[in-house]
């Protein structure tokens, strides 16, 4: 099983909105709200690097209020 930790910064004050259409996702596995350089951390998981990176292209960075990603991909 792959796993990545996906950093995304929404438009101000769209965090629970994003944070309620990420819960429909495939693949997503947690959110977490957080305070900083980023909103909300996403925990993904996937059975490859291709699921993955659909996951992450067409399921997460096409939300409208996300305004950036960063993945964090694991190795172990």
């Amino acid at each position: 099983m792959k796993k990545a930790f996906v950093l995304v910064n929404t438009n101000l004050g769209s965090e629970a909105g994003v944070k309620s259409e990420m819960k429909k996702v495939e693949g997503v596995v947690e959110i977490y709200e957080v305070y900083g350089v980023y909103d909300l951390v996403v925990e993904v998981e996937a059975e490859s690097d291709q699921k993955l990176k659909e996951i992450i292209f067409s399921g997460i960075r096409p939300l409208k209020q996300v305004r950036s990603t960063l993945t964090l991909n694991t190795v172990s």
